[in-house]
């Protein structure tokens, strides 16, 4: 399954603001050492803009640049056949002017991009570039990181359950990604060592309520 296939399966601009701020929300309660989050979130990353990032730390990473104009994504899948000879060609292409800082900008390393995605304000659905993608399961790595992207609160639980290797509390995950309040309640109930003043900064630079 290619990028353009999942087009349709992203969630708008705003529901998917909400919820990689409740992604990393997620990570920030359950794992206290930051170099060991997939799932990082930073509202004020310049005037106008946030940014989502995902690392696995195997070199598979997205990066989401939210501003006035819309969104765009880039992702990099080292294991994926668009990996060689990156970036593929077509991938960048049909970029709008309104992204044009995020496509210039060094350390999104816009050169390490096997798919990338972008919807502006008056887009009713996402786009892609004319891309002619090779004839494999999952050319471009789309498939292995836009899972996380579904909106479904189940799709974090099963994964986090197996990376951190604790049962996480269902009804607190969807808590999270409701965006209901933090509470030192809710935090303890996903992590029984974690107390919200320990994390209230970082909770407050992703922008979630507290």
């Amino acid at each position: 399954m290619t990028s353009v296939d999942n087009l349709t399966r992203l969630p708008g601009i705003d529901e998917l603001r909400s919820l990689c701020q409740a992604l990393a929300t997620l990570d920030a309660i359950l794992c206290p050492e930051w170099e060991y989050r997939y799932f990082s979130f930073n509202s004020a990353w310049a005037p106008g803009e946030m940014l989502s990032s995902m690392r696995n730390g195997e070199g598979d990473d997205w990066l989401i640049l939210f501003n006035t104009q819309g969104a765009i994504m880039k992702g990099f899948v080292v294991e994926s056949e668009m990996a060689d000879g990156c970036p593929w060609p077509g991938v960048l292409d049909a970029v709008p002017d309104a992204f044009a800082n995020f496509l210039g900008e060094l350390a999104f390393a816009t050169d390490q991009t096997t798919f990338c995605l972008w919807q502006q304000v008056s887009d009713a659905e996402w786009h892609a570039g004319p891309v002619d993608f090779p004839a494999s399961k999952d050319p471009d790595g789309a498939a292995k990181l836009l899972r996380f992207l579904d909106g479904n609160p189940e799709t974090y639980q099963h994964w986090g359950e197996e990376y951190y290797g604790n049962r996480l509390n269902p009804n607190a995950v969807e808590q999270i990604y409701r965006h209901e309040r933090l509470t030192e309640f809710l935090v303890r109930s996903l992590n029984p060592k974690a107390r919200l003043r320990g994390i209230r900064d970082e909770i407050e630079d992703i922008g979630y309520p507290l």
